[in-house]
């Protein structure tokens, strides 16, 4: 392992990230030129922003100095160490903006608040990068539009992979390798479009822009403001979620909104790679031979229309019984039975349950977590229905968390083999996904990163029931985090966050967005001992 290769991949990542820090600098800046005074230059998010480029840039250029002579010797070693421990200092330093708001808006703060701030600063920022869109946010309407837009756009540069945009760059820069690529993007293959890697990358990018476009484009022109319209657009993209609204997407009462988001979440799902053959290529046999898509597809409907048939037809648990649900700030019992009241309105015509059982279970299945209903006080069936789902994720090469749809055939096919076998000891087949053979190492890889996901969420889920008094939340914020999805059930479900959960269970979660997003084998690579040695 040479270490300062590693060091210089993330001093320039660094500098990256500096320059890119300008645009929510002056959008905040912007944002308070109708009042300007020249006390807007002294207040806690300008100066936040102000000291976070340069702590960023000046850190970058340190190890850019002192590891330039080893910029070339990227390996396939070196990339793991570069996303895991890139992604750790991107997000340890993109969270400073939210840091000091934090710590300048407050008169006077103690040593225990400083810790408590940044802890909550690096949650917020990890879950934005990692795409998760888990929230420790109380009201995030008052939240100062520059940190706003600092904490969506964390969630456009981790959707597709600041290391993947850095990529595109960084062979003009010296560095470059192939480790890097297979680390970040997500799902089972690693296909290149394109010999070199940046050309890859660019293509990858240029689809993402593509979409960014028109998704802002008919969100301002259906009404939305163009600074939410933004926001938003990050958010369904990235499959991350954050929201400029505390009601999340469920503010905007307007069907057309939820249908341009629902759209966005879908293509959003779906492999970037059959965008670039669609879009650019005209090679339109990729939609019709694609299995994993087929999957894909087949799995939303069918979910929308069982869970939209359930809110129906049954309708919503008596409100005794939702009030039994347990929530870290609970409700007066009148609030929660006008709550009920509102979130029965919604699905009291077929059109209503429809429109927001489509929404919700493209949602959670593209691991996005936007809300435009509170699906905690749905019947226990759908719910179950959507903690199903949020195991799955989106296709490989999207932008969705989860084990990826082609994991979950591939098992699947698995099982059914193991089944034909007991019967027929001497029968041999391959693992086929349409016309394509899947070999037996990368079986034995699927297998092995799907033992380990079941791992993990066992012993994190353990883990927080330590610091949880309930078991239903303690375990659905790990699934939650670990799958990169936002939203959990019962003190974390839809209307609720993650403001209350203790420090150490805090941290907890930071580590399973983390090993979620780069889906634990980079990460594990990475910390393993021997990697580091010569």
């Amino acid at each position: 392992m040479n270490k300062r290769s590693v060091g210089y991949a993330i001093g320039k990542l660094l500098q990256v990230m500096a320059f890119i820090m300008f645009i929510p600098f002056f959008i905040g800046l912007y944002n308070d030129v109708p009042q300007f005074k020249i006390s807007i230059f002294l207040g806690p998010e300008f100066l936040g922003f102000s000291l976070s480029i340069l702590i960023s840039w000046f850190v970058g250029f340190l190890l850019i100095a002192v590891c330039y002579r080893y910029r070339q010797e990227i390996g396939v070693r070196e990339g793991y160490a570069v996303v895991t421990f890139g992604w750790i200092t991107l997000s340890a330093v993109g969270c400073l903006p939210l840091f000091f708001y934090f710590v300048f808006s407050k008169d006077m703060v103690a040593i225990s608040d400083v810790v408590h701030f940044f802890s909550d600063a690096y949650f917020e920022t990890m879950s934005g990068f990692t795409t998760t869109g888990s929230t420790i946010l109380t009201d995030i309407e008052t939240i100062p539009k520059g940190i706003l837009f600092w904490r969506s756009m964390t969630h456009w540069l981790g959707g597709m992979g600041i290391i993947t945009l850095a990529l595109a760059i960084f062979p003009a820069m010296g560095v470059s390798g192939y480790g890097m690529y297979k680390g970040e993007v997500p799902g089972p293959t690693k296909e290149r479009l394109q010999p070199r890697l940046s050309e890859t990358a660019k293509i990858l990018w240029g689809v993402y822009l593509l979409f960014t476009v028109l998704e802002t484009s008919l969100l301002f022109f259906g009404g939305m403001s163009l600074f939410d319209s933004f926001c938003h657009t990050f958010g369904t993209l990235a499959t991350g979620g954050f929201s400029t609204k505390n009601l999340s997407v469920g503010y905007y009462q307007n069907t057309y909104f939820h249908w341009v988001i629902i759209i966005f979440m879908v293509l959003s799902g779906i492999n970037y790679i059959i965008h670039y053959r669609v879009l650019l290529k005209r090679h339109y046999r990729s939609l019709f031979e694609d299995k994993e898509l087929h999957f894909y597809l087949a799995t939303l409907l069918i979910g929308t229309l069982f869970v939209t048939g359930i809110l129906y037809f049954q309708g919503l648990p008596d409100t005794e019984i939702g009030y039994e649900s347990y929530r870290y700030d609970k409700m007066s019992f009148n609030d929660f039975e006008k709550h009920m009241s509102e979130e029965e309105a919604k699905i009291d015509t077929l059109s209503g349950a429809f429109s927001q059982a489509a929404f919700q279970v493209v949602s959670i299945l593209t691991t996005t977590g936007f809300c435009t209903a509170d699906f905690d006080v749905w019947p226990d069936v759908c719910r179950l229905v959507l903690i199903i789902l949020m195991f799955w994720g989106g296709c490989a090469g999207s932008t969705g968390g989860g084990l990826k749809i082609i994991r979950v055939i591939t098992v699947m096919k698995i099982s059914w083999r193991e089944i034909k076998k007991l019967a027929k000891p001497r029968w041999i087949s391959p693992i086929k996904i349409g016309q394509t053979s899947i070999d037996e190492r990368r079986v034995i890889n699927i297998l092995s990163l799907f033992n380990l996901f079941l791992l993990t969420f066992v012993i994190c889920s353990t883990l927080m029931c330590l610091f949880i008094p309930d078991l239903l939340t303690a375990i659905s914020c790990v699934v939650a985090t670990l799958f990169n999805i936002g939203p959990g059930l019962s003190g974390v479900g839809a209307v609720e966050n993650y403001a209350w959960i203790p420090l150490p269970g805090k941290w907890i979660l930071i580590m399973c967005m983390l090993m979620g997003r780069l889906e634990i084998f980079s990460v594990l690579i990475a910390l393993r001992p021997a990697i580091w040695k010569k």
